[in-house]
């Protein structure tokens, strides 16, 4: 079995942990009224954009998600809260950096003597949940969890939920050469993350869409090898018009974390069934650092 495997395998017993953390998360991440900034690089890119809307829906205050690589036009944020598993991302260090005196400095990290953890003022530690594998899996999953929980969600039962959907076996086939995920809502940032897992893994072709976005364009090249995944919503409108295409359509019926594990699972098995290492994705390495 491949580590990436392993740590998917590991979530539930991961989620039960990240719980215990309630209180201390909240205290870190909630502060209503703030206006926070969320940044990250790739994976953590787009579990800032799911963050920022969970955020902003709870009534916490103005929260935006941005790119840490793509600076903008500042704004008066009260706190600028970066997600980095490694705490050595270039861009990120750089970032916190650039920022203005007196905005409070937020890490979310794996590690917690990391640069990016030394520059902050406020450090949640998942160090539990860090991952030894290039592709993350556990470690966006368990924050995105803790954070729902902060902002008042019951997720107290997800789990077990997943640890039961991990148990059974996937009837998805693993032919197909096209592979969309299409979420709405914070689960945009899912299916966005959903489709990273298979390009770093599969090397394959994968795609992620807003879901009712996706009449618009991109469903012309929807076909008969396709696979297009609702993550964690339905729409039977939608459905029907991708499967006059041809494509095989799963429509979500579960929450959106735990289908962005079962993704995560999938990309794993088409990269095996392709001969490719998931440990080992091409060109990749577990954190950017720039010369």
């Amino acid at each position: 079995m491949s580590i990436t495997s392993e740590e998917i395998a590991s979530q539930p017993d991961v989620w039960r942990r990240a719980l215990d953390l309630r209180a201390q998360a909240a205290q870190v991440v909630v502060r209503r009224g703030e206006r926070m900034l969320v940044i990250g690089c790739g994976t953590s890119a787009f579990v800032a954009e799911s963050f920022a809307l969970l955020r902003e829906q709870a009534g916490l205050g103005e929260t935006d998600a941005a790119y840490a690589s793509e600076p903008r036009t500042w704004r008066p944020y009260d706190a600028v809260l970066a997600i980095t598993r490694s705490g050595t991302t270039t861009e990120i260090i750089q970032a916190l950096e650039d920022l203005p005196a007196g905005v409070r400095k937020i890490v979310v990290t794996g590690v917690a003597d990391s640069p990016c953890a030394q520059l902050a003022d406020d450090v949640l530690v998942l160090d539990f949940a860090d991952e030894e594998s290039v592709v993350q899996t556990r470690f966006p999953t368990t924050f995105l969890l803790l954070a729902r929980a902060a902002f008042g969600h019951d997720v107290a039962d997800l789990p077990g939920r997943l640890e039961e959907a991990l148990a059974v076996e996937s009837t998805l086939p693993t032919g197909f050469d096209h592979i969309v995920y299409l979420g709405r809502g914070w689960t945009y940032g899912l299916a966005q993350e959903a489709a990273l897992k298979i390009r770093e893994a599969a090397q394959a072709w994968a795609e992620s869409y807003q879901l009712l976005d996706y009449r618009h364009g991109p469903l012309a090249v929807a076909h008969a090898e396709s696979l297009v995944w609702f993550l964690g919503v339905a729409d039977e409108s939608l459905a029907r018009d991708i499967e006059r295409t041809g494509a095989t359509v799963v429509q979500g019926t579960d929450d959106g974390l735990i289908e962005l594990v079962l993704a995560q699972r999938l990309a794993v098995t088409v990269a095996e069934n392709r001969g490719l290492n998931p440990d080992q994705p091409r060109h990749l390495t577990r954190s950017i650092v720039l010369s």
